[in-house]
């Protein structure tokens, strides 16, 4: 062969490799609404940024025929680019290539780019569209899913890891995307389940289809499984996108600033809580007349909603957010909300990003099925996450702040390092009626006018306690501040803690309780 004979063979076997599974998979692809391993690339990466690696790595297979069916890149597309300038780390499974199934050589091309993302501190993002392990290879299929999961386990708080399920996630394949530190789903054509739906109904008797199993709703409500939930591909890939620009490379580096924008309304906090202490608000509405406006980014939009964690900018510097829901169950934690709260406090911390936690909670939800699921454990989870965390970390009290969920809510007592609170805030061991009823029982039971007996306790409980000045008294609150004074605290303590070093005790880790 002469030299420009060898050139064209590079062409050629670039162009085969492109090809995927053919244009007839390519069509069917299509017909799903999804994309293309190689297309999802083009919208998710920086226009031209994108180097492959592995393009002509085959399995080297040889049962079950599979020795006649060697396609280059063996179903998964591999390699490093940009967002937004920023280096990332990238694989994408092709479902017209063995249906994506993941075989020796598909793993190793995943552990390659994952050992690179560790070794040069980038982001790792994973577009999932695999029918699972390829049983024709047996047991290496698996071991090379534990390759993976051990390297997801070992980047973890190191580089940042984003999960793209964008087509059927079963089987041990699940257990990548949930070691990650967010997992995006597609409605209608994104699935994950350990069993499917056949081995459910022959196991349990249960009749459920895929998207009722495992399909993207129900793991954003239910389970908790999903972070973000997406319309379709390029909906999923784009806010890929925007979330990279909330956080840092790796665990050294410090999150992107950007250019300031003042929220809208700003004015209007100061008339936003309502005078009835026992009628709800959106906390929305409190976050952004505070962050830059347009810059709120949910996580866990449609799970645990009494609490609201996610993503926004003060001044143009990424925050994490974490606020209690009034007008979901009053705001009270419980456990899905603890559980919520927690993991994502430990990623800010994992990746120094400061935190703002908007203070409105009434107390632990009660009752028999939290007990019995374990919220004391569970709630601990939330309290332990904030405390341990070495970030920045600031509260602001809206309005109520009663019981341990008071400690736990990033408290003075737990290293809050600057606490305000507003005009009408609450502090209080419990609520005014349920305190009087308690500490007054008998006074009441005696009276000849019971209920004008409590309610004047009530009151004068509430006179007590219903303003945040006893505790400003003792030093748990830093400063009361009118609402709409509240970015500007914010902005200013911010700037202050950005140097905050805390030396905590020599060990291997904690023992959060899971």
């Amino acid at each position: 062969m002469t030299l420009q004979d060898k050139y064209a063979e590079l062409r050629e076997r670039r162009a085969e490799a492109q090809q995927g599974g053919g244009e007839r998979r390519v069509a069917r692809q299509h017909e799903k609404g999804k994309l293309t391993a190689r297309e999802r690339l083009e919208v998710l990466l920086d226009e031209g940024s994108f180097v492959e690696l592995g393009m002509f790595v085959r399995h080297q297979s040889h049962d079950f025929g599979l020795e006649n069916d060697r396609p280059a890149g063996d179903g998964v597309v591999t390699g490093f680019g940009t967002i937004d300038g920023r280096l990332v780390y990238v694989f994408s499974q092709d479902f017209t290539v063995f249906g994506g199934s993941l075989g020796e050589a598909h793993a190793r091309k995943i552990v390659n780019i994952m050992d690179l993302a560790l070794e040069n501190g980038a982001p790792v993002i994973g577009l999932n569209d695999s029918g699972g392990a390829r049983i024709q290879e047996g047991v290496v299929s698996l071991g090379g899913y534990a390759d993976i999961f051990y390297r997801n386990t070992i980047a973890s708080g190191v580089v940042p890891q984003i999960s793209a399920v964008m087509g059927p996630c079963a089987g041990g394949a699940v257990y990548s995307p949930a070691i990650t530190d967010f997992t995006f789903m597609v409605r209608g054509t994104s699935y994950m389940f350990v069993t499917g739906p056949n081995v459910v109904k022959t196991v349990t008797q249960e009749e459920v289809t895929s998207e009722e199993l495992g399909g993207a709703d129900t793991h954003a409500s239910r389970s908790g499984v999903s972070h973000v939930t997406c319309d379709n591909d390029v909906d999923c890939l784009l806010r890929v996108r925007a979330l990279l620009g909330y956080i840092p490379q790796n665990c050294e580096d410090a999150p992107p600033r950007s250019a300031p924008v003042e929220p809208d309304d700003a004015e209007g906090l100061d008339s936003l809580i309502p005078d009835n202490p026992n009628k709800p608000y959106d906390m929305h509405d409190v976050i952004r007349r505070v962050v830059d406006r347009d810059s709120l980014f949910e996580i866990h939009a449609d799970y645990a909603a009494n609490i609201i964690v996610g993503f926004a900018r003060l001044d143009g510097r990424p925050v994490g957010i974490v606020a209690n829901q009034p007008a979901v169950l009053a705001g009270v934690l419980d456990i899905d909300s603890s559980v919520k709260g927690a993991r994502f406090v430990r990623f800010c911390d994992a990746f120094n990003i400061p935190l703002v936690v908007f203070e409105d909670v009434p107390g632990f939800l009660p009752g028999t099925d939290q007990e019995w699921r374990g919220v004391i454990r569970n709630g601990a989870k939330l309290l332990y996450a904030l405390s341990e965390a070495t970030v920045p970390k600031v509260t602001v009290i809206t309005r109520k702040a009663y019981g341990g969920a008071y400690d736990v809510m990033n408290s003075k007592h737990i290293g809050g390092d600057l606490n305000f609170a507003w005009p009408g805030a609450e502090i209080a061991v419990m609520g005014p009626k349920g305190a009087v009823e308690i500490i007054y029982r008998r006074q009441i039971a005696d009276a000849e006018d019971p209920e004008t007996v409590e309610d004047g306790f009530i009151e004068a409980y509430r006179d007590k306690f219903a303003n945040p000045y006893v505790a400003a008294e003792r030093g748990y609150i830093d400063d009361v501040v009118m609402p709409s004074e509240t970015r500007d605290r914010l902005i200013r303590g911010l700037k202050m803690l950005e140097n905050k070093v805390v030396n905590l005790p020599r060990k291997k880790h904690g023992n959060i309780p899971l």
